[in-house]
């Protein structure tokens, strides 16, 4: 199959149902976690969880990179943003997220140059045209926009585009599945594998979860079929007792990754030694710098980064739901103090967001009254 229609064939789905149906144990519960936030939109979406029996359940894991930010990054970069001779430039999905003192678009209603690009090229070519100007750009995402970036930062050497910077917040996904299988309040029997990230890095860097922690992991894609087939092939390989890596998204992720992006980001990037998660602490080897090959393009070089460390609200429950611990909707803001007119969390506005996947699709669809005919 090559066409998104395909993958949304109601009589292909029905019948994947009924195979996850029948591969299913009664007697046992099985714990699937998506780590992509946008495997869990999908599921959201197309309404997967009913057609799963009831002792499947889907867990949303940290796979949404503005969700994982800790606040004090947010301060750290809107401290830049503070400069009059500073244009901030981010992803849309970063301008409604809060720091302490507002989000980004409320730091643009103060008065701060607060632009939205759609590639950090577009903050580059700002940058040529605004020669003047300090232009940052406020890099975020797991491996799937590292490549990007680093191509971005190769151009601008290359060019010697002296007012173009970097604040580097890119994160790496397996430190970070890690964490989770570390965590004592946590049980998962497999994972759903992150489509988008696979597409950089391949399957192999997941071998180990197979082989040391004895969990099978499926590479799945995002239409409706894609994930229904991943949770088929996970329990086959439970019923079975094998614990492996599978590729069912073979149409888009290689085995191996995408060589030239790996090439790209080791000449550009650096491990941080450790690097702070929203929920879920400093986690070692989990983040992105540039090297020093790129020092002069750092943003956290060439400006006074504060280095800011801030809790979130107490109320709010942000880390356990990214862990898995909690569902968007046992947080007890969750529909109430936080909405996606008024979050309190990273998880409610960015697209990624399984507060607001779970709010759009499943919260609005119970809050609706039927009017008498």
């Amino acid at each position: 199959m090559k066409y998104v229609d395909e993958f949304r064939e109601p009589e292909l789905i029905a019948r994947t149902s009924e195979e996850i149906r029948r591969l299913a144990d009664p007697r046992r519960h099985y714990r699937f976690m998506e780590v992509c936030g946008g495997h869990t939109h999908a599921i959201y979406r197309f309404g997967l969880k009913d057609l799963l029996p009831p002792n499947i359940e889907l867990v949303h894991g940290p796979g949404c990179p503005v969700c994982v930010l800790p606040m004090g990054r947010i301060d750290d970069g809107l401290s830049m943003a503070a400069s009059s001779d500073v244009i901030f430039t981010a992803f849309g999905d970063m301008m409604r997220v809060p720091g302490t003192h507002g989000s980004p678009l409320e730091y643009k209603a103060r008065g701060a140059d607060v632009r939205i690009v759609y590639s950090p090229a577009d903050a580059l070519k700002l940058a040529r045209a605004n020669p003047d100007r300090q232009v940052m750009f406020f890099a975020i995402g797991f491996e799937t926009t590292a490549p990007s970036t680093a191509l971005t930062l190769m151009r601008a050497k290359a060019e010697r585009i002296r007012n173009f910077s970097v604040f580097s917040n890119h994160v790496t996904i397996i430190p970070a599945i890690r964490a989770i299988l570390d965590s004592p309040d946590m049980r998962i029997d497999a994972f759903i594998g992150p489509g988008h990230v696979s597409t950089v890095i391949g399957c192999r860097p997941y071998e180990w979860i197979a082989r040391h922690e004895g969990k099978p992991l499926v590479v799945s894609g995002f239409e409706p079929l894609d994930v229904l087939q991943s949770v088929a092939m996970l329990l086959v390989q439970l019923q079975r007792g094998e614990a492996k890596v599978e590729n069912q998204y073979r149409r888009v992720v290689p085995w191996e990754g995408n060589r030239a992006a790996l090439k790209a980001m080791a000449e550009v990037f650096t491990l941080r030694s450790y690097f702070e998660w929203r929920g879920m602490g400093f986690i070692s080897q989990s983040a992105l710098a540039l090297s020093e090959a790129y020092a002069e393009w750092d943003a956290e070089k060439r400006f006074q980064v504060p280095g800011i460390r801030v809790t979130d609200p107490k109320a709010a429950q942000c880390g356990e739901v990214l862990k898995g611990v909690l569902k968007p909707a046992q947080c007890k803001l969750f529909g109430k103090e936080c909405t996606p007119e008024r979050p309190i969390g990273a998880l409610m506005v960015s697209s990624e967001g399984s507060c607001a996947a779970y709010y759009q699709y499943e919260y609005r669809k119970s809050q609706l009254v039927s009017i008498p005919a």
